[in-house]
């Protein structure tokens, strides 16, 4: 069984192969790896890795291994079940981090970006919030990239695609909200 550390490390890998400029696109590719967990910490570098990549594809000015490792770090820190332990999404925080890294913003940021990333994330989580439990890191990721590429869109001079999402991981989960799930069609279920 591999630690969450060698999942990243293998998400981070095969990720650097990967063109387009949809992050969600780029997402469902990486997750269906084996080594990819319904739910698992693993979320919290995959997501934000998807937006550096997709980012980085559609022009946007970054040095991509450089923010591909500092966002494993930020990633690797960040504990399982957040969501239900301390009342935080972890792909929301992966994206956060991702925009950071995007931005150069810290703790002591005055630039605005400091501000505009709490937005963000305030304003995805809402929409979780929304939805409500039990957890599932595909619905909160499909979720935090609307939101997210939204940011990208509004903020930086370049364009992230997105599309109206349809879960193709909902077999796979045994507490599927299924109906109550944005994401969610009957017609995709095997």
């Amino acid at each position: 069984m591999m630690t969450t550390e060698e999942k990243g490390q293998k998400i981070i890998s095969d990720i650097k192969a990967e063109k387009g400029t949809s992050p969600v696109r780029i997402f469902k590719k990486i997750a269906a790896n084996g080594y990819v967990s319904m739910h698992g910490p693993e979320h919290h570098i995959l997501d934000g890795a998807c937006i550096l990549v997709a980012y980085h594809n559609a022009g946007g000015k970054i040095d991509l291994e450089e923010s591909l490792e500092r966002l494993y770090r930020e990633g690797t820190r960040m504990p399982g079940a957040m969501c239900g332990l301390w009342g935080i999404c972890g792909a929301v925080t992966s994206i956060g981090a991702a925009l950071a890294i995007i931005d150069e913003t810290g703790p002591l940021s005055d630039d605005g970006t400091w501000g505009e990333h709490m937005s963000y994330t305030a304003d995805a989580i809402r929409e979780i919030s929304r939805i409500n439990g039990p957890r599932c890191c595909k619905r909160d990721a499909m979720t935090a990239f609307r939101y997210g590429i939204e940011y990208v869109n509004a903020h930086y001079d370049v364009h992230l695609e997105y599309e109206k999402q349809v879960c193709e991981f909902s077999d796979r989960n045994p507490q599927c909200i299924r109906a109550r799930c944005p994401f969610y069609s009957s017609e995709n279920r095997s």
